[in-house]
């Protein structure tokens, strides 16, 4: 009878011990974003940004005195526009105003003195330069850059969390920084109004929102 008391005495302080362990976990767990990656800055630098063309954006192209030459054309997957007198022209990755002075030299063989204006409309720029938002988001999707987006203007597009998510464990993985990989505390700024969790991001950012564990 000893030797079972003994055991049973054993058996409840290593349970109690584990108990004790699980809840240290859990609360580690529930406290707030990694500790494995640095906060991500909340500028993110670069200077002005300019929009560069993508596939999938429109391209309103002017050519002045000439309204037969003038047209509106896609930016086909492959990057490429094709317009009056212009059969092929590579136009991803480029300003309007290197696109328009690229117009103007192919114009030039059978217009004098050709001026060229060229507008973007429907913007979705090139994925090297998309956020893309994967995981625990309400509607995860692609996003064009804008100029002094932030994580909370990326949160509202994408309709927030999921019921499910970490969102003090969510990272950015930033290309433009070596592909280095920040924290961000998603949860204190959807659900605590924490403002100073807000940061900016930069083009081609990935927010990678993980799923609780509890």
């Amino acid at each position: 009878m000893r030797t079972l008391s003994l055991s049973s005495l054993s058996l409840h302080r290593l349970i109690g011990g584990a108990l004790v362990g699980a809840l240290v976990l859990l609360g580690g767990c529930a406290s707030g974003p990694s500790g494995s990656f640095p906060p991500a800055p909340a500028a993110a630098g670069g200077g002005d940004y300019n929009y560069v063309i993508g596939a999938g954006d429109g391209l309103n192209i002017i050519v002045w005195r000439n309204p037969e030459l003038s047209a509106t054309v896609p930016v086909r997957p492959d990057g490429k526009i094709s317009a009056p007198l212009v059969d092929e022209l590579q136009v991803q990755g480029k300003t309007s105003v290197q696109v328009a002075r690229e117009v103007e030299k192919k114009l030039a063989q059978y217009v004098r003195d050709p001026v060229v204006t060229v507008i973007v409309t429907g913007f979705v720029g090139p994925y090297s330069e998309q956020i893309r938002v994967v995981g625990e988001a309400a509607r995860p999707q692609f996003l064009p850059f804008k100029q002094k987006m932030t994580l909370l203007d990326v949160m509202i597009a994408v309709g927030g969390l999921t019921d499910f998510a970490d969102g003090n464990g969510a990272t950015i993985l930033r290309g433009s920084d070596g592909n280095k990989q920040y924290s961000v505390r998603l949860r204190d700024l959807i659900k605590r109004g924490d403002v100073s969790a807000n940061v900016e991001m930069r083009p081609g950012d990935i927010l990678i929102i993980p799923q609780s564990l509890f």
